[in-house]
This record gives C-alpha cells, structure tokens and sequence, in this order.
C-alpha cells in the first residue's frame, strides 16, 4: 500500500435516510498529491477485500454496497476476484464507457455480478444502448432542469439502473432525490441539522438510559441500578436479551436483572448503555448518525486505545458515540453533558476536541469527512496510514452487528 494513503468515506442514503451502502476513496496527503494511480486503486480493491471478507462469516459489512474509483487498467485485475460482487460497484466515467475493450470488460465484470456506476453523465445526451450495462447512474440536480431531470429519471426507472443523487449538500436537494426514489451520496450533510427543525430533546427511554450511565459511572450499588432498570420493562428485556445472546456463550440462561447486572459488570454495561442511548433516538434523520455515530465511537478507540494507558477504551469510545448526541438527540453539547457525569478527558474532548482523548476522536472525524486534516493528525499521534486504515474498516464491519 502506498505510504500516504488514507481511505476515507462517504455514506449513501436510500429515500429514508438509511445507510445502504459507502463510498471509499484513498486520500492522498502532502505537496505533490494527485490522483489515485491504477496500481494505487488496485492497492485499495486488494486491501478492502483482505479487511472485509471473512473466510467463516463472509462479508463483514453484511448487505452494504461499496463503491470504488475504477479506471480501466483496474477492471482486469485479480484484486477484483477477492470482493463479493453483489456488493462491489465501481465507477467509470461516461469517456471509459464509450471505449470498445473497456465496455467489453464491463460486461465482462456485469455478468459476474459486479457493479458499474456511470459518473458524469449528461442524462440528455445518454446513449440509450449503454443503460443495460450500468448498474447505477450518478446525476447532478440543478434548480433549471430538475424537471427535465425527473422526466429522464421516470423512463429509466423502468430499467434495472439505478440512480444516484451526487454532490447532495442541502436537505433541499435531497428531499428532491427523495422524492423521485433516488439514492444519494450526501457527504456531511448528515451532520447538518435540517431547517426549522425544532429540538427534540429527551425521550422517555433516553432520559433513563442518562440515569442509569450516571448510576453507572459513580459505581452504583447494583440494587439501585436494578431499581431504576425496573421501571422501563422495554430496557430490561433489552438487557436480559444481550446478555442471553450468543455472543457470551452462557450455559444456562440468565432470568434475574441483578444477575445479569453482576454477570455484565460497570465497564461494560456502560458500554452497552452508550449504544442503546443512540438507538433509542426518534429524531427524523436518525438511521444515518445513529450508523455514524457507532462507528466514530469504535473507531475513536481503535486508534487511541494502543498509545492510552490501559482503562482507556471505554472512555474512547464514548467520546467518540457521545460527539454526535446532541444531533442526535437536538440538543446543545453543554446540555448533554449536564445530564450525565462524564470524566474530564472525555468532556475536553466533546467540547474542543482537547484533552487526551480529543486528537483521536478528531482523527476519526477526519476520516468520515474526507478532511485533509487526516494525515497532519495522524502524524502528529504517531500513527501510520495502515494502522489508521484497518482500524476504519474493522469499525465499519463491527458497527454493522450492532442491533442486529
């Protein structure tokens, strides 16, 4: 892998702003960067494929689609023969297409089951006879021809192409793609509250949830933890659920809420509090920070947990899940972190992105944003592109089994 490249990400919503899938890119830092080489985009192909497939569980990112930078040299490459096809899509531009061995190759790749999405594309002028070798279509939406946009969309529609909204930076404009059952690549507007949008504040469940990591982090007797847990049947189940799933491997199932109180331990069940507080949201664009904010807050304690001391992990990742709670929740910082008691690192963090813990979560900002701040930051925390590199991905993979 080339030495100064950092993936970097960016999510693409259906309708209901779900995530259904990413785009990867390499990010290339210093003076002299460029564009990605063929052989620098058959590096990222290769060490995704190596990142992501498991040989005993398969594809680690379950049903989300990948989208890669593709340039011809790529589509013969053995790199490709290692990702699943179903949810590999690459892309090509409308000047690739019209290429006679590239197109060969496309159908080629088609008939394998791989993706190609066509960038660029001028839908007026579109060659009809290329749609059925394209699997998505990127367009771009301007005020003046929205309309004529929508006329074209609604004829291939009846195709299998999809189409796919791209830059989407205002509510505005994704609500238009909405609308017409477009995907869309939306870059940071996910983090953007949508206008006029009022506060949500605190549900019900959330608000106990608060109590209980407050509890929690002052090392509660277990009785008043159990107290407070009593009154929200919905929790409760929740808990005897996780601590019942295969994933601890019990031998006898776990009826009583002190014993799986005990069995769980404070670390841990504060781990799990901080997942469920996201879950537990009902703001109307929830589905993608709530995805977001998962993978910040594994990603935050990947990248800072081998240069903390130990005990620091946990404090990692709740800064990293707690730096998306007041959009999540439409609610100031200041006013969550009133609401429960967190340890000063972590707040530094939150506030400025100072403090110990602070750079890391900065760092995994960067790589969702497409910063170029990425490789100054990991420099300066002494972390290599690769460390960063599959710590991103192993993030990705982990959030997708949470909730599931």
């Amino acid at each position: 892998m080339h030495e100064v490249n950092f993936i970097v990400r960016e999510p693409l919503l259906d309708p209901k702003q779900k995530v259904v899938g990413y785009e990867l890119a390499w990010q290339q830092t210093g003076k002299n960067a460029a564009d990605p080489t063929p052989d620098e985009l058959e590096a990222l192909v290769g060490f995704v494929a190596e990142q992501l497939n498991d040989e005993e569980t398969g594809w680690l990112l379950r049903d989300k689609i990948l989208f890669l930078d593709a340039v011809p040299a790529l589509l013969s490459t053995d790199a490709l023969y290692a990702m699943p096809p179903e949810f590999t899509v690459l892309t090509l531009t409308q000047e690739h297409m019209a290429n006679e061995d590239t197109l060969a190759a496309v159908r080629g790749l088609r008939a394998g089951g791989i993706g190609i999405s066509l960038r660029g594309a001028d839908l007026t002028t579109l060659d009809v006879s290329m749609v059925p070798d394209l699997s998505y279509i990127e367009v771009r939406f301007a005020d003046k021809n929205v309309a004529a946009q929508a006329k074209i969309f609604a004829a291939l529609k009846h195709s299998s192409v999809r189409m796919v909204g791209r830059p989407v930076t205002t509510w505005e404009d994704y609500d238009t793609c909405a609308g017409l059952g477009l995907d869309a690549f939306v870059g940071k507007l996910h983090l953007t509250p949508r206008p006029n949008s009022s506060p949500k504040g605190l549900n019900s469940a959330q608000g106990t949830i608060l109590q209980l990591m407050d509890l929690v982090s002052k090392n509660a007797d277990i009785k008043k933890i159990e107290e407070v847990l009593k009154r929200d049947p919905t929790l409760s189940y929740k808990l005897l659920q996780y601590i019942n799933s295969a994933g601890f491997g019990l031998r006898r199932e776990i009826e009583s809420l002190r014993q799986a109180l005990v069995m769980l331990g404070y670390t841990p069940l504060y781990r799990w509090l901080s997942l469920l507080l996201a879950t537990a949201s009902t703001s109307g664009y929830s589905p993608v920070l709530m995805e977001t904010a998962i993978v910040r807050g594994r990603l935050t304690e990947l990248l800072g947990e081998p240069h903390l001391p130990r005990g620091s992990s946990e404090h990692l990742f709740v800064a990293g899940m707690f730096s998306l709670l007041d959009r999540l929740l439409g609610v100031p910082m200041e006013e969550v972190l009133k609401t429960v008691q967190l340890p000063k690192p972590v707040s530094e963090a939150l506030l400025s992105r100072d403090g110990e813990y602070g750079p890391y979560l900065a760092l995994a900002e960067a790589c969702e944003l497409n910063s170029m701040l990425v490789g100054s930051i990991a420099s300066s925390l002494n972390i290599s592109p690769m460390e960063v590199n599959v710590a991103h991905l192993s993030s990705l993979a982990w959030a997708q089994n949470i909730g599931k």
